[in-house]
């Protein structure tokens, strides 16, 4: 079915289920269909990237969600009408993207603390919306920082580290306000692994300076974290199963938590 939107672009535009897209995207490329069109944040994406990639799909991006880093990332529009027109018009280029078990991610995953400020303001974000419940949960995190222990294999080297948080993003990483967290200009590829060490807040204090002050590679060189760039690593935890995020969504997953490098995984339109 082919329909007009307000845009005057042609469209056949379909309200899901989130527990739907992924059948609609299947029956779609049984139909013949090349390129789709995702409305919604990282989490949305990433879920529909792991089926556009196994079904050689090419994926456009219409930012829709509370979190669209990705698309900022590929300097998508965040306008609905001119997303659609570049969904369209758009080239399709290969992207990375990083996995763990099973689970596809495009721009970052992390165990331990991020995760458990994520379930805390998700329980608190239905009394207090999502700003002042992020700002609680924040702070809350920061009074009573929670450490764990795991077990890190890094190309074949087993590293144990008492931590607040273990992240991974897809390509290397800026340390550096204010792009914090943000992809680095022409960074290397792979899986950017940064190990807060450490239990106090002290250490992550001096993180944030040492990040703040002098950037990517004197962070990774301080004494409060350790940074590598790899194309496979796998964590062991205490606990069996545990909360692990991938693209700011939570799944709960058994362990060992294996993570590999997808290069070019999956074709994403973006500006030419």
């Amino acid at each position: 079915m082919e329909a007009v939107g307000k845009s005057g672009l042609p469209i056949d535009a379909r309200e899901l289920a989130a527990g739907t897209v992924g059948a609609a995207i299947e029956r779609l490329a049984n139909d013949g269909v090349r390129r789709v069109a995702v409305a919604g944040g990282d989490g949305t994406v990433a879920s529909a990237a792991a089926l556009a990639g196994k079904l050689s799909l090419e994926l456009a991006i219409i930012p829709g969600g509370t979190l669209n880093h990705l698309a900022t990332d590929l300097g998508i529009p965040d306008k609905i009408d001119d997303a659609l027109r570049l969904a369209l018009a758009g080239e399709a280029r290969p992207v990375d993207a990083g996995v763990v078990n099973d689970h596809l991610f495009l721009n970052t995953s992390s165990v331990g603390s991020y995760v458990t400020f994520v379930r805390l303001r998700e329980r608190l974000e239905r009394l207090l919306g999502y700003r002042l419940a992020s700002i609680v949960a924040g702070i809350r995190l920061l009074i009573r920082p929670r450490v764990f222990t795991v077990e890190i294999e890094i190309e074949g080297q087993l590293r144990s580290h008492v931590t607040p948080l273990v992240f991974i993003g897809v390509g290397e990483r800026e340390l550096k306000l204010p792009t914090l967290g943000g992809r680095a200009k022409d960074g290397r590829r792979g899986l950017h692994v940064m190990i807060v060490q450490g239990r106090s807040r002290a250490r992550l204090a001096a993180l944030a300076f040492a990040a703040t002050a002098r950037g990517t590679q004197s962070a990774a060189k301080s004494p409060a974290l350790d940074a590598f760039i790899v194309n496979r690593l796998t964590i062991r935890m205490r606990r069996r199963r545990g909360y692990v995020a991938t693209d700011g969504e939570l799944h709960a997953i058994a362990g060992p938590l294996t993570y590999s490098w997808l290069p070019q995984a999956v074709r994403v339109v973006m500006p030419r």
